[in-house]
């Protein structure tokens, strides 16, 4: 009698992921419509959403079938410490995921903007080509194709020489490869 109500209840979550999932998905498609966001960026989003919403499914899983939390904990502190290890050894990769969520939602760079970062080291000056969840291409003014981790874009200031009218047309937004890119 048990089971089959853990099994209700595990059929209900289901449920209510996949119309979370689906809402999300709208959400995100039509925010980034609005704000003219490129199809990778909206890709990365997607897949940190679903991340979020799949770890608190399972969590919910976990409730419902009755896992004792001491022996989740202990299993999740075990699991955390070897992944502290690897994070710490690669927090740049988590810095620049997190650099690229922000860039989506609330930077106001965009893909085909003409921009200069501003450096002490360097002075890069030119079109925004792509960005993606690690880097930001863009083409100098010299025609040297630079890319630029995102989190170095948040560290550094970033002046916004000419905006890119917003266009419906989806070439507007590929990446142009020539010889010397390769």
């Amino acid at each position: 009698m048990v089971q089959k109500q853990q099994l209700i209840y595990s059929a209900i979550l289901i449920v209510v992921v996949i119309v979370i999932i689906f809402l999300t998905k709208k959400a995100i498609r039509k925010f980034s419509f609005v704000r003219a966001i490129e199809v990778n960026r909206r890709k990365v989003i997607y897949y940190l959403s679903y991340f979020f919403i799949y770890l608190l499914a399972g969590s919910a899983l976990a409730v419902i079938w009755g896992f004792d939390f001491k022996d989740i904990l202990l299993g999740l502190s075990s699991i955390l410490a070897v992944l502290g290890v690897g994070f710490f050894a690669q927090w740049s990769i988590l810095s620049n995921l997190t650099s690229s969520a922000i860039l989506f939602f609330n930077h106001p760079i965009r893909i085909g903007d003409r921009i200069r970062i501003i450096d002490k080291d360097y002075d890069y000056t030119g079109i925004i080509k792509d960005i993606s969840g690690f880097f930001l291409f863009m083409r100098t003014d010299e025609g040297k194709n630079v890319t630029i981790p995102t989190s170095l874009i948040m560290q550094k200031g970033i002046e916004i020489l000419e905006e890119k009218e917003v266009t419906k047309d989806k070439e507007d937004f590929k990446y142009e490869y020539t010889e010397s890119d390769t």
